[in-house]
């Protein structure tokens, strides 16, 4: 009688991801467009998992990383063995959003987050995805519309460094922003270039 031959964590994870198909299930009327969600993934992964003797888990932190709340969402992979493999995504809270409560906020971050830790762990591309706000305020209406760069670590640097304190605030003020953040790349090197030469 032939042996089975045991695979490792890393076997079995690749004949997940190559039989994985998780179709878009979600449909946005609003951009006429389809996408998937976690739930979708999670769907399509749970009967290859149970096949292949894997437990996913998925958990959510809160961290704080600069001056901003981010869910960090974290998906694991299990074998009976105790192996594991995990992949983080990050999702940021959007400080209001109209309609939403703050634990809506919560969970949409969490959603997010959940869904680009799924697509990494098992290798599925999204980049065609519309389901983002991002993606439908940059391809409504015209195809001409401009992609803001913001201003680099560096530049945000430069400028705290320049102006200090007070000038900082009064430029947030003339640029209607909350943060150096907010600073068009364009702008942040106008602001350097004229502040070097003084």
């Amino acid at each position: 009688m032939e042996e089975k031959k045991v695979l490792n964590i890393f076997e079995k994870l690749v004949n997940i991801q190559s039989e994985l198909k998780a179709p878009k299930g979600q449909y946005n009327s609003f951009g006429k467009y389809k996408y998937r969600s976690a739930e979708d993934i999670l769907e399509a992964v749970k009967p290859l998992c149970h096949t292949h003797g894997t437990v996913l888990t998925i958990s959510d932190e809160l961290v704080y990383l600069g001056d901003r709340y981010y869910i960090k969402a974290t998906t694991t992979l299990h074998d009976l063995n105790g192996n594991v493999i995990s992949n983080t995504a990050y999702a940021r809270e959007e400080e209001s959003k109209k309609g939403m409560d703050g634990s809506q906020i919560t969970g949409t971050a969490s959603s997010y987050a959940r869904k680009y830790a799924l697509n990494g762990l098992f290798a599925i591309d999204d980049t065609k995805d519309a389901d983002t706000d991002e993606h439908a305020n940059q391809t409504k209406g015209s195809n001409k519309k401009e992609v803001i760069e913001y201003a680099t670590d560096e530049q945000r640097e430069q400028i705290q460094e320049l102006l200090g304190f007070e000038r900082v605030t009064k430029m947030l003020e003339y640029y209607k922003i909350k943060t150096t953040k907010e600073l068009p790349y364009k702008e942040a090197q106008t602001i350097i270039d004229r502040e070097t030469k003084k």
